[in-house]
């Protein structure tokens, strides 16, 4: 990466958290006290995006910020999720947020790569292409396929991809990888108008497929949209097994990121 993961990490922080913008329909962004955070369906993402606390910040003054999105979310019926990153002060939110009540799912890496310096040109395993999800029949491959590899339950996951395609197709790109006319990997990718970051997600491949280059020809796929989007970055929230991956195509490691639940 040409500049310096420092200003790549506060030009992030700019546009995809201070910045934000809402990531579908029906969702909005608030701005109260310090505290930008997304207001979504109950099948959408709610959460604290970023918090204008500073090292100074007490406990007492960590506790009422956190007490006041508590409320906020409870008077809307919303469970939500603080994201917080390795850089965000005060030291101790983390702790501040367990104490409220939070609960921290595993941590990942914030992985950033400039778009011009990924591999665009990594192909598909024989016998496998790789189609665009543009309708509904697309949207349940695409669930099928990141319900056998995460294991989770993919209806939220469905419902946002079904509004977004009806109401803002050209913010999202989704994959699927088809092998005859059995989908095995999928993966999306996020373009907020007027930011530098394209963000990828949710790249999954089935077992029994894994290992065989899916992933990277994914990544290589969604970049080069990006490229001819305009986009100079690539944006990734990665887990342990597929850092390793992002990194050998040019991704750096900027930060962590852990997502902190409260429950309704």
């Amino acid at each position: 990466m040409n500049d310096t993961t420092a200003a790549v990490l506060a030009r992030y922080d700019r546009d995809m958290r201070e910045g934000a913008l809402p990531d579908g329909p029906g969702a909005r962004i608030e701005r109260s006290g310090g505290v930008v955070r997304q207001v979504a369906p109950a099948h959408g993402w709610n959460g604290v995006l970023w918090s204008g606390l500073d090292a100074a910040a007490t406990d007492e003054d960590v506790d009422a910020v956190i007490a006041g999105q508590i409320e906020h979310y409870a008077a809307l019926g919303h469970g939500f999720e603080w994201k917080l990153y390795g850089h965000d002060l005060p030291a101790g939110l983390g702790r501040r947020l367990l104490a409220a009540g939070f609960s921290p799912e595993p941590a990942e890496t914030l992985l950033v790569a400039e778009t011009a310096e990924v591999p665009l040109d990594v192909e598909p395993p024989a016998g496998v292409r790789v189609r665009e999800v543009r309708d509904a029949a697309g949207v349940e491959l695409l669930t099928r396929v990141h319900e056998a590899a995460f294991g989770t339950d993919g209806t939220q996951l469905r419902r946002r991809l079904l509004d977004r395609l009806a109401a803002e197709p050209d913010s999202l790109v989704a994959v699927v990888a088809v092998a005859g006319d059995v989908p095995v990997s999928s993966a999306r990718m996020e373009l907020a108008p007027g930011t530098r970051f394209a963000g990828l997600w949710g790249g999954g491949t089935v077992e029994g497929w894994r290992g065989r280059g899916l992933y990277r020809a994914l990544v290589g796929y969604r970049a080069r949209l990006a490229a001819e989007r305009g986009y100079p970055y690539l944006q990734v929230d990665a887990t342990d097994q597929s850092r390793p991956i992002l990194e050998r195509l040019g991704f750096v490691p900027l930060t962590t990121t852990t997502p902190y639940v409260y429950e309704r």
